[in-house]
């Protein structure tokens, strides 16, 4: 694996990885991670699939080792990824995204069509309505006591580490469908997806809103590459019904593991890792 820090156009430096098969005839995947917010974690998603295709994955602008402060938009996010698809000198590529990754994904087919040769997105992108359902969820996986020490920690306006740790701990282990470990995973995560770039989620979800990939759903299964999927868990809090009823207008397939949750590598690593290299053998070689 190469470790790498690319610049961009306003001289910010991106952190990026690059593994897998350089003899691939596939085209290289590009894995964009969620949040927004949080550093890259999907090296366990890469590692599923680096032996069919060469990975590419990075540190978005503002978290991990992509130091930036500054106004987080959409365009801005999409220009970073067609500059380091040309650092990488791709002219056309794979792209996967987990989460807030599958709006990024759509984001930049809606800007790039002709540089997506495919299209794998896993536990979104998530289209009204689905937060009332997600938040129902949630609450029936929280006890009382959880849900009012989670309301306290989230009105603290400065959290201590410790308070953090827990704050984030008490909001992802809902996340997940096998809820005897999902308590360990989201501690986790908890310890190693820090500091949260709590302005950039503001920021990029309020930009989503402004422009809703919900408008701009014609588009999008006008520009669908051939292949695309969508991967989601029906143990996510977030509801598959949304993820099929996308599918449906997309004319997209669809597949919902029955024991997997918002992060399918963890709750079902080998059919998620089973439905994912399928998805990735199907899309259309670059020869």
């Amino acid at each position: 694996m190469t470790v790498t820090m690319i610049e961009m156009d306003d001289k910010v430096r991106l952190r990026t990885w690059t593994a897998g098969s350089t003899v691939s005839q596939r085209f290289p995947a590009v894995l964009l991670h969620g949040g927004p917010g949080l550093p890259d974690y999907l090296a366990p998603v890469a590692h599923m699939i680096d032996d069919l295709c060469l990975i590419h994955r990075y540190d978005q602008r503002g978290t991990g080792d992509s130091p930036w402060q500054g106004e987080h938009t959409i365009d801005r996010h999409v220009r970073d990824l067609a500059s380091l698809l040309d650092a990488w000198g791709h002219d056309r590529v794979v792209l996967m995204g987990h989460s807030f990754g599958t709006n990024m994904a759509s984001y930049f087919l809606l800007a790039h069509p002709e540089r997506v040769a495919g299209l794998v997105q896993i536990a979104g992108p998530f289209l009204d309505p689905w937060r009332e359902a997600d938040q129902a969820a949630q609450r029936a996986r929280r006890t009382d006591e959880q849900q009012a020490r989670l309301d306290e920690l989230e009105a603290i306006e400065s959290r201590t580490e410790s308070e953090e740790i827990e704050y984030l701990t008490l909001s992802w282990f809902t996340d997940h469908a096998d809820q005897t470990r999902a308590w360990e995973w989201a501690l986790a995560s908890a310890h190693t997806l820090r500091p949260v770039n709590y302005t950039m989620n503001a920021q990029l979800n309020a930009a989503k809103k402004i422009d809703p990939l919900e408008a701009h759903v014609d588009e999008l299964r006008e520009h669908l590459p051939p292949g695309a999927v969508i991967i989601g868990g029906a143990g996510d809090s977030r509801p598959a019904d949304a993820l099929r009823r996308l599918g449906e207008q997309l004319g997209c397939e669809v597949s919902i593991l029955p024991n997997a949750g918002h992060s399918p590598w963890l709750d079902a690593p080998e059919q998620f890792a089973a439905v994912l290299r399928t998805a990735v053998q199907a899309n259309p070689t670059a020869s």
